[in-house]
């Protein structure tokens, strides 16, 4: 075998054990609440949360929220049709599923079986994506962005919903497909001047 195949096997399974081992207290209260409050990255409700942002940009005449929002919306559209093109190519069983059946997958494969949908996190790839996107256009949104995808991003390997590659995976998803629709944005809609 070589070097690079066992530190890739090494790495695979170092990402199973710190992630079961995670994953172990997703039935305590706390990670189930936090399990709830990071189903605030879901899809519905970071495009409700994109179009909102665009809503109460126009009503107040916020040009920044307008555009924030019409870069949240976008961007994260570009990142949920990334991680939905891989998660049809790629069976992988949550860290929940494995631990309940003892069977860990992670092959090619092209299951709807949420339970099979592991890899990547969408609602890290979705998070992050949103939160660089607001963080361009809206003053006082770093902040509090980072810090949610950073809450977001944590919760999901100790729920049990994703492993910690799943997570990487996924944030670099978010942070290219904003960078994608960054380098484009400002061509199709140029910033006006104050």
């Amino acid at each position: 075998m070589s070097k690079t195949a066992k530190a890739a096997k090494q790495t695979a399974k170092a990402d199973r054990d710190v992630t079961h081992r995670a994953a172990e207290h997703r039935d305590a209260l706390p990670v189930r609440i936090a399990g709830f409050l990071g189903e605030a990255a879901d899809q519905p409700q970071l495009i409700a949360a994109s179009i909102g942002t665009i809503a109460i940009g126009l009503i107040g005449r916020r040009p920044d929220l307008v555009r924030g929002g019409a870069r949240m919306l976008a961007a994260h559209l570009v990142a949920t049709a990334t991680k939905a093109t891989i998660k049809h190519t790629i069976d992988r069983a949550r860290p929940a599923k494995a631990l309940a059946d003892g069977k860990t997958q992670f092959h090619r494969g092209d299951s709807d079986d949420h339970a099979l949908n592991s890899f990547p996190s969408g609602h890290t790839a979705g998070a992050v994506a949103v939160a660089r996107a607001a963080s361009r256009e809206i003053d006082g949104a770093a902040g509090p962005a980072a810090l949610g995808v950073g809450a977001v991003a944590a919760i999901q390997p100790v729920a049990g919903n994703h492993y910690l590659s799943d997570v990487i995976v996924g944030g670099a998803i978010g942070w290219a497909a904003e960078a994608l629709v960054d380098a484009v944005f400002d061509r199709i809609a140029p910033k006006r001047p104050a």
